[in-house]
């Protein structure tokens, strides 16, 4: 038999503060056995099992429910079953739902406004001393490169203003070598001129032509000096400009472009009665470099060593082969003493009681040029001292060697 719930049960299912509770019962033929009829049907579905619960929406009077159903055999009759569906609308749900959003997003529309600004004025109070730093920076004037107080600093801002002050000591020191270096310069520039003009007016004065030549022998000699140390000038401004500027490199091969040098010196040696010679590596010897700037660097090693050897003397260029490639530049002059082989590099340094005109710019060029390479310089004796206490100078400068085969790295300088 089946049991139906009386009308009682009925009618406790329909009452609830906030939903309407309905069910109903259906025999196996789908005849409705108790219940409320209003119930959708079940839909077909081959693949229930019995005794399984099964949920899905509907709609009753107009009203969404959601509604659980179930096939329960029947133990007295074999093979046969009840289908129960209970159904039930969805305001608790919905109030639910509200209670959730008015609980918890609400408040959300409160808190972040009030998250922002506070954000806002926080960091605003955190940037002012940037912003105070900003305005000490730009009112000072552009050639003012003192240090910057740190006494009223943060704590987190105290790394950065060190640096700035770092930044601001190397380029006043720069700008002070900078214009030492102008200085310098017009002053090495005024001997030859001074000379140039004072010539000139001699050369006015003078009726016989054997003086007049004279002079402009001495004219064209100190134009000669004046227009080699302006060339030098130039060359140590644009290795200068290589060290802050990019300056794209590629394989040079150091036999064929130092044995090109060597040749273009030759005459210049012969006037002098001077013996020139090139000795090549046993091996083709590649660098990455600048071939402009390393035949700056070769014509100063070259001319240097041809000026301050004397007549009949030798100057010998030779390549080894080495882990690094080695260029050496001998002469048989008369050397420079070891506590002025860190002086030739500075600047229109000359070295006392040579008698030889010079602008004391080669070698600065040089160490210039070598550093944009990698590369080192060094001074060393060509031989013992002889009688007059000579001991000729090697001038060495070691590359940073590429192996012939090598893949070329590309790179800048």
């Amino acid at each position: 038999a089946i049991f139906v719930k009386p009308p009682q049960m009925r009618d406790l299912f329909h009452i609830d503060g906030e939903d309407i509770i309905y069910y109903q019962v259906l025999g196996g033929a789908g005849e409705l056995l108790a219940g409320d009829s209003e119930v959708p049907d079940v839909p077909d579905d081959p693949k229930w099992k019995p005794g399984e619960l099964y949920y899905r929406g509907g709609r009753i009077n107009n009203e969404d429910v959601r509604i659980a159903y179930m096939f329960q055999p029947v133990t007295t009759i074999p093979g046969s079953y009840v289908t129960v569906q209970v159904a039930e609308t969805l305001n608790k749900r919905e109030a639910l739902t509200s209670r959730i959003l008015s609980g918890v997003l609400l408040p959300q529309f409160v808190i972040i406004p009030i998250a922002v600004v506070l954000v806002y004025f926080g960091l605003g109070r955190g940037l002012w001393p940037l912003k105070r730093l900003q305005a000490v920076i730009e009112t000072r004037r552009p050639t003012d490169l003192s240090p910057i107080d740190v006494r009223r600093v943060p704590e987190e801002l105290r790394p950065l203003i060190h640096a700035l002050n770092d930044m601001m000591l190397r380029l006043e020191l720069n700008l002070a070598a900078q214009q030492r270096f102008i200085a310098d310069a017009a002053h090495q520039m005024r001997t030859p001129l001074t000379g140039l003009r004072s010539q000139a007016e001699l050369a006015l004065l003078e009726q016989d032509p054997a003086q007049i030549r004279a002079c402009m022998e001495k004219i064209l000699l100190s134009s000669t000096n004046a227009a080699h140390l302006i060339n030098q000038l130039l060359a140590l401004a644009r290795a200068e400009a290589s060290s802050e500027k990019v300056h794209a490199v590629e394989r040079v091969e150091l036999n064929g472009l130092l044995e090109s040098q060597v040749a273009d010196w030759v005459p210049a040696a012969r006037r002098r009665h001077i013996d020139i010679g090139f000795e090549r590596a046993h091996v083709p010897l590649h660098v990455d470099a600048n071939p402009v700037l390393l035949g700056e660097m070769f014509k100063n090693l070259i001319d240097n060593a041809i000026k301050y050897t004397p007549h009949d003397g030798m100057v010998t260029v030779r390549l080894k082969a080495d882990i690094r490639a080695l260029v050496e530049v001998e002469d048989s002059g008369p050397g420079i003493h070891a506590e002025d082989r860190q002086r030739v590099f500075e600047r229109f340094y000359r070295v006392l009681g040579t008698q030889v005109e010079g602008s004391g710019l080669g070698l600065p060029i040089v160490r210039e040029i070598a550093e944009l390479h990698r590369a080192e310089v060094e001074l060393l004796d060509a031989h013992p001292a002889d009688e007059q206490g000579h001991t000729g100078l090697i001038v060495r400068v070691s590359f940073p060697r590429v192996i012939e085969g090598a893949a070329a790295a590309p790179r800048e300088a």
